[in-house]
């Protein structure tokens, strides 16, 4: 096999729907291993976005030799978490979600299963829209292909072209899912385990992305933000003391809200709701602030539920940096998904002047937790509530304080109620990721022999009860 056979080719998909449903088109931007690039690209009049992704990396993988290994980035996690999780329950139950009902776009990922097969392909996923030059070309392709369908060109039409192999090459500098083992280094934008953040109303009943997400209606909205005013009508710092006076060690439950996923790309913190803990009691203390970002919330306002009408008269986090960095200040901070937590409040305190909140707290991480707990299954706050049997709240809105406070009782719960003792199982990370303590060579237990007298009432108990049954116990060869 040549050389080029055994490099892989670097496929971009994606896929883009006007109405979902309406009009769509689908492209793929494929680089091969000698510097060759080629477009693809196609359409159809009436589909959705999620056809025209799974589409775009059918025919993707049509284009590309039988026995050429592939790379394929898509921004698509339903594309992404489909192909490599999901489908494997979908087949075992015939094509059929838990809850009974057919798998939607079923025909399509029957295609994408069949087109997978006997190849060497890895899936990764990409930020939409945030610049990657791969990325980027394959959604101009999408939308060429539904231009195409628009002028009556057809209702599938595949439209290849060769490009120039001189052309600059548009892989991603950093391979988003390599981890490194530092939190403030490993995934910085969240990306490794940003669905596990997605709210929960984008899936149905066996994890499976809706096509269509309906915006939150302007009564909803309404109601919302009255419940956020009366949360919080000073507009400034909610501290609530402790109820409970223990001595102890520190753990917070911390959730953030924020404008969108990345603080590097100029997303903000907008909300920070903390309650503490102390030898797994609540104290009852708790810290909660609404926070102006001083920058649009856009599209995350339907995951939250806060506008930037709410949020116009809120302190900057400069103005309470230094409350809440007294508050975290020595503790252990326990939170769903803690990299994208820990990133995006290292970048505000740093921003405001203040040390790096790394050296000054420990972190556990309840995702890796759930993760290394509960392999391949969907380890979401909201799905964690289920699998526990948790009390449900109302989570129409993703809402700090509520989140940190559902947290705790799936922590508590997912650790058995008692301090976990990993014996000799040290988790700790060099950047300070916690999920267990260890407390071999601490300590040494004591080894206690029974003495003469108490083997001979022990052998004593043992013929008693040899009698009574009319059989010798099975265990007492061990005193003889």
């Amino acid at each position: 096999m040549s050389n080029s056979q055994t490099q892989p080719v670097v496929l971009y998909v994606d896929g883009a729907c006007r109405g979902n449903p309406g009009l769509g088109g689908w492209g793929v931007y494929m680089q091969y291993p000698d510097g060759q690039e080629q477009e693809l690209c196609g359409g159809e009049p009436n589909t959705t976005n999620n056809r025209m992704e799974l589409t775009a990396a059918i025919e993707g993988i049509k284009a590309c030799a039988a026995g050429q290994p592939l790379v394929i980035w898509t921004d698509s996690n339903y594309v992404k978490q489909g192909i490599t999780e999901w489908i494997i329950g979908w087949k075992k139950k015939n094509w059929r979600k838990a809850d009974g009902k057919a798998v939607i776009n079923a025909d399509l990922w029957q295609q994408l299963d069949q087109t997978c097969q006997n190849r060497t392909i890895e899936w990764h996923w990409i930020k939409g829209h945030a610049g990657h030059a791969g990325n980027e070309r394959a959604d101009m392709l999408a939308n060429r292909g539904a231009d195409q369908v628009k002028n009556g060109t057809g209702n599938h039409q595949v439209y290849q072209n060769p490009v120039s192999a001189h052309s600059t090459s548009t892989t991603p500098e950093t391979d988003p899912a390599a981890p490194e083992p530092d939190w403030l280094s490993h995934d910085p934008l969240g990306l490794d385990m940003v669905y596990e953040q997605e709210p929960d109303d984008l899936y149905t009943a066996d994890e499976e992305w809706v096509d269509d997400v309906e915006p939150k209606t302007a009564v909803e909205q309404h109601n919302k933000e009255q419940q956020l005013e009366q949360a919080n009508p000073q507009n400034g710092i909610q501290r609530t003391p402790a109820t409970l006076k223990l001595s102890g060690r520190r753990q917070l439950i911390l959730d953030t809200e924020t404008t969108g996923f990345s603080f590097a790309d100029g997303d903000r913190v907008i909300e920070v709701g903390v309650i503490e803990m102390i030898n797994r009691k609540l104290t009852g203390s708790s810290f909660h602030v609404y926070i102006n970002p001083l920058r649009p919330v856009g599209d995350s306002v339907t995951v939250h539920g806060i506008t930037d009408e709410f949020l116009q008269d809120k302190l900057r986090f400069e103005q309470i940096a230094h409350e809440l960095s007294d508050y975290l200040h020595g503790a252990e901070i326990i939170a769903h998904n803690a990299t994208f937590d820990m990133n995006f409040l290292e970048g505000e305190f740093l921003k405001a002047g203040l040390p790096s909140l790394k050296s000054r707290v420990d972190v556990t991480d309840t995702l890796a937790l759930a993760k290394r707990k509960h392999p391949g299954q969907k380890n979401s706050l909201d799905a964690l509530v289920r699998r526990y049997e948790i009390k449900q709240r109302d989570r129409t809105f993703h809402g700090a304080l509520l989140d940190a406070e559902i947290l705790a009782d799936v922590y508590l719960t997912m650790t058995g109620g008692q301090v976990t003792l990993d014996i000799g199982d040290d988790q700790n990370s060099a950047g300070g990721l916690t999920q267990h303590r260890q407390f071999a060579g601490r300590f040494s237990l004591p080894v206690i022999a029974a003495s003469q007298q108490e083997a001979q009432h022990h052998v004593q108990w043992l013929d008693q009860f040899g009698e009574k049954n009319g059989t010798p116990a099975l265990w007492r060869t061990v005193f003889e």
